[in-house]
């Protein structure tokens, strides 16, 4: 105002020579006015062309994004992006909260969006994240953040968890997948309680998830047709067992045929309990209705995972079979044989008994396969005693010395 004052009608005359920052106008695809200034000492009207130059592209080419949409946090972004995310099961819902709350929010929560970048979150996993299974599932959520942000009126213009490499799964040796054999089994069993012994039987020779055996319901089992049907099964969150109207899987509704064993395994439980030939709705998942189940708890409730490895690790270390395994990622330690692995134990069965991959896959409950042959089946004989057998001298009475 002291430098061009006004004239004697009050007003200013507009001066047509700019002496501050230019500022580029534009419109987004939505046909709003967009702007942004530049001050001289960045070039000024050429930084401000070019800048049109690109947006105007952009936009044409429908790559726009507004800058002022990526600039909320990764904890903001959250809170638009997760409660419009279809929710699954319960332990999966559950696991990517927790995900959330203990590995991204502490890191990366307070960032903008825009301001995320590829090399960042590269060293971050490979640092900071522990363990493949994790590192895994973290990137998986989010991934899904960040390429839900770019399909949201492109908030950021590329999602930079897209190529992070996550590492791969640790290696372990054939005798760590190894399962235990079938003597085995039965030397474990005569250290187990009495009334365990049912159950693991029951494993052994039907292949069961520990989840679809404890959920299994007298309803389901058809002693005379000799099989029963794998119809829901019970699972566990934060310490909480619920009812799942579905295995783990499609492949999961299966029809499974009953030995002897297994179908004496199944009468000892009922005659002890004689559960109601019902099946409760489901309308509360936490009622979990135990009158109706085969196998149970010795006081009659739901038999729990934990209360079964109290006993479980004392009769493998009896019968001196305990090996402590751990995990050299993640330091946890693990005993071998596992329960589960009485299900690695009927899929080595059914190999050995020839049995078809595809009918061995079907009875499993597995979607794929290649899974049967490769991770659940382990010949129960030594290759390397084999292949030395066609090695040594095929004359009588001589000797060869093994190495040990």
């Amino acid at each position: 105002m002291t430098k061009y004052p006004p004239d004697e009608y009050g007003e200013r005359r507009r001066r047509r020579d700019c002496i501050g920052s230019w500022q580029a106008r534009y419109r987004d695809p939505d046909g709003k006015q967009k702007s942004k200034n530049f001050p001289i000492s960045e070039g000024g009207k050429k930084a401000a062309e070019a800048f049109l130059d690109e947006v105007r592209t952009r936009v044409r080419r429908r790559e726009y994004n507004d800058p002022k949409r990526g600039e909320i946090t990764l904890a903001e972004w959250w809170e638009l992006w997760w409660p419009g995310q279809p929710k699954k099961a319960i332990t999966t819902t559950n696991r990517k909260l927790s995900n959330w709350q203990a590995h991204i929010e502490p890191k990366w929560g307070k960032w903008k969006l825009c301001d995320i970048e590829h090399v960042e979150l590269q060293a971050w996993f490979t640092k900071e994240v522990k363990g493949y299974h994790t590192r895994k599932k973290v990137h998986e959520l989010l991934n899904a953040m960040l390429r839900g942000a770019v399909r949201d009126g492109r908030r950021i213009p590329y999602n930079p968890a897209a190529d992070v490499e996550i590492g791969e799964a640790p290696k372990k040796h054939p005798d760590e997948l190894r399962p235990p054999t079938r003597e085995q089994c039965a030397l474990i069993r005569e250290h187990l309680p009495m009334y365990y012994r049912p159950l693991v039987v029951f494993l052994e020779h039907t292949g069961l998830r520990w989840g679809e055996a404890t959920g299994l319901r007298w309803e389901h089992v058809d002693l005379e047709a000799q099989h029963f049907k794998v119809k829901e099964v019970l699972s566990e969150d934060k310490g909480r067992l619920f009812r799942k109207p579905a295995p783990k899987s499609v492949a999961g509704f299966r029809t499974v045929p009953l030995t002897p064993e297994a179908a004496d395994a199944v009468r000892t439980m009922v005659a002890r309990w004689k559960p109601r030939d019902t099946v409760t709705p489901i309308d509360d998942p936490y009622d979990l209705a135990p009158e109706e189940l085969v196998f149970r708890g010795p006081q009659g409730g739901v038999l729990t995972r934990h209360n079964f490895h109290r006993n479980w690790v004392p009769a493998i270390q009896a019968a001196g079979l305990a090996r402590e395994v751990t995990n050299t990622e993640t330091g946890r330690t693990e005993w071998w044989p596992r329960v589960h692995d009485m299900r690695h134990v009927f899929a080595t069965w059914l190999k050995d008994l020839g049995i078809d991959e595809k009918d061995t896959q079907t009875v499993m409950g597995h979607d794929r396969g290649s899974k049967v042959t490769w991770i659940y089946q382990h010949s129960a004989e030594d290759v390397a005693a084999k292949v030395r057998a066609r090695m040594a001298p095929e004359t009588e009475g001589v000797r060869t010395l093994r190495a040990v």
